[in-house]
């Protein structure tokens, strides 16, 4: 996982410094290395448009967008690479990001817009917690009032609140081809193949027996 954190940084650190450079540089990047929906469903870009799947996913949009993300697969992560291995994770987030993608461009198939962001392999990496952690529980940051207060939520109300809160704002998305905003269906692509390909991945531990 620290793998993963350190090379979204390191894109990210190299994106700032483009945009130091020149703005318009940072936007060739996006461009390129971006997923953009209709140069895959239509083939304006050939060349290497499938890689997009994946080096999109290491793009961010700025400070928050960066640190929202690292913070979710630093608190998830974690424990969810503790359940198959260092390498098993690296192939399951990358799998699960990739799919998230591909379930974005088959709502947006003629979207124009670069999608950037580690949001679809983060929330796979959400999936996998509620299979295998359901009644962990979370610290939360809930609003009492005109007060914050930290409460406790159990993993599955959690989070299925949170794919809840992500199908309801994919209904609510334009069809415009050109609007941007948050690839909502690329969350909840993520958040389903990561339920589906934990069973593949973790590791079953033999329960301890004699011999007599």
């Amino acid at each position: 996982m620290l793998l993963i954190i350190a090379a979204n940084v390191a894109v990210f650190l190299y994106q700032l410094s483009l945009v130091m450079v020149d703005p318009r540089l940072e936007q060739a990047l996006i461009y390129q290395l971006g997923l953009v929906p209709a140069a895959i469903t239509h083939g304006i870009l050939p060349a290497g448009r499938y890689a997009t799947l994946v080096s999109s996913m290491f793009l961010h949009g700025g400070w928050m967008h960066i640190v929202g993300n690292m913070m979710y697969l630093w608190i998830f992560g974690n424990n969810v690479e503790d359940s198959m291995g260092h390498l098993r994770f690296l192939v399951f987030y990358l799998l699960t990001g990739a799919l998230a993608a591909s379930a974005h461009v088959l709502m947006q198939p003629s979207s124009t817009v670069p999608t950037i962001g580690a949001s679809g392999a983060v929330s796979g990496i959400l999936g996998a917690y509620l299979i295998l952690y359901p009644s962990a529980r979370i610290k939360t940051l809930l609003p009492f009032g005109i007060f914050l207060t930290v409460v406790r939520l159990p993993a599955w109300f959690f989070l299925i609140f949170w794919i809840g809160w992500q199908v309801l704002s994919q209904t609510l998305v334009p069809a415009d081809p050109k609007a941007g905003g948050v690839a909502y269906a690329a969350h909840i692509g993520g958040f389903v193949a990561g339920l589906l390909l934990i069973s593949l991945f973790r590791k079953y531990r033999r329960r301890p027996y004699r011999l007599y």
